[in-house]
């Protein structure tokens, strides 16, 4: 029977998750290998899919809910990436606020589809930014203890945890992390990375090609605080269309609405998680982000394109009120649109605070204990 590799690589929202499995995703194609992405949101219009899909990859979206919580979605999910030609991976990006994904997702494949599937170690990334600040156990982390226990609890279940952004560090910084970290999670193996510049992605390759029986690490979590840590945060997708009658420069307008965004979310104490924002003009695609209330705007991949049109997706992860936010951004949008001399069209925009998680399984024990 023909067996699938199974690779989810999770983390707080901001990590990396995107740019790390892309890098995986060349990776294995490069080997010959048919590969899948599964990318996953609370809700739709999502930039991580059209991000995927613009780079040519075979791509699934689970929306609506997190892969726990949507379980049976995500396995069809993983079928229809089959139709056509069947996966060799499948590597799969979790909703960057969620944890307890061992006992809600990983052991309920093991458990029910065990034939299909190989599982790879589950790593975890962790964000410089915000893991240094709450591993630290300092008060001004950005985000309330309630957050912060779901940063701390995705590193609980890894099997290994990737310390991403090292070429923004300097190895004084990188050796505290991999510190904070290997105190907290003694015994977890730890990886130094970059995923922009590539460094450390081969130990990363050699791990996730490691077979064995993982995902056993089985979270003590007390849903309250979890469901009330994520739903402090704001959260918002919305698409538009932009037109002009002269052209410009799609990367300047990109990292100009982010920058506006971080200004006034810095003005008023929001903490950023994660904001990124994806311009698409026939074929062609920019992304801009922001990852938190310390690290600047940046232009995460640049378009290099003069238009006059485009399609835009912005998804924002702040600790704010949801409402706020959708002002905020349909008013900075607009604002960075009408000095292009161009006009944005909303065509749809969802805030909100997440929900209760639910999973559809929750194995824990391990097989056999």
């Amino acid at each position: 029977m023909h067996t699938i590799r199974y690779i989810m690589v999770g983390g707080f929202l901001g990590a990396g998750k995107t740019t790390t499995l892309a890098r995986l995703a060349r990776h294995y194609s490069d080997q010959g290998k048919n590969v899948g992405v599964v990318t996953n949101d609370q809700a739709s219009d999502l930039v991580d899919t059209n991000t995927f899909r613009s780079q040519g990859f075979d791509v699934g979206e689970v929306a609506g809910a997190c892969f726990c919580c949507n379980f049976d979605e995500l396995m069809s999910t993983i079928e229809a990436l089959g139709e056509d030609q069947r996966p060799d991976v499948i590597l799969a990006e979790p909703v960057g606020s969620c944890t307890d994904l061992v006992a809600t997702v990983i052991q309920p494949i093991k458990r029910l589809f065990e034939a299909r599937f190989q599982i790879a170690p589950y790593t975890v990334i962790l964000k410089p930014s915000h893991g240094r600040r709450v591993l630290r156990g300092e008060t001004g982390s950005g985000f309330s203890p309630k957050a912060a226990y779901i940063l701390v609890k995705q590193l609980e279940e890894a099997d290994a945890i990737l310390v991403n952004r090292i070429d923004e560090l300097s190895d004084e910084q990188v050796e505290e992390l991999v510190e904070l970290v290997s105190r907290r999670c003694p015994g977890v193996p730890v990886i130094r990375m970059s995923a922009r510049t590539g460094e450390g992605v081969d130990q990363l390759v050699a791990l996730l090609d490691q077979d064995g029986d993982f995902g056993r690490r089985v979270l003590d979590i007390d849903y309250d605080t979890y469901a009330e840590g994520e739903a402090e945060l704001g959260w918002l997708n919305s698409s538009l269309h932009v037109a002009a009658d002269e052209s410009f420069d799609l990367d300047d307008l990109l990292l100009d609405v982010v920058t506006r965004l971080g200004e006034i979310l810095g003005e008023r104490d929001a903490e950023t998680a994660h904001l990124k924002v994806i311009g698409l003009w026939e074929g062609f695609f920019g992304v801009a982000n922001l990852v938190s209330s310390e690290n600047a705007p940046e232009l995460s991949l640049s378009s290099n394109c003069q238009v006059k049109t485009i399609d835009l997706i912005v998804n924002a992860r702040v600790a704010c009120d949801p409402e706020w936010l959708k002002e905020v951004v349909h008013k900075e949008v607009n604002a960075a649109v009408g000095a292009r001399g161009a006009v944005a069209e909303f065509r749809q925009t969802q805030s909100f605070r997440p929900g209760r998680p639910v999973p559809t399984h929750r194995f824990d024990d391990s097989p056999g204990e």
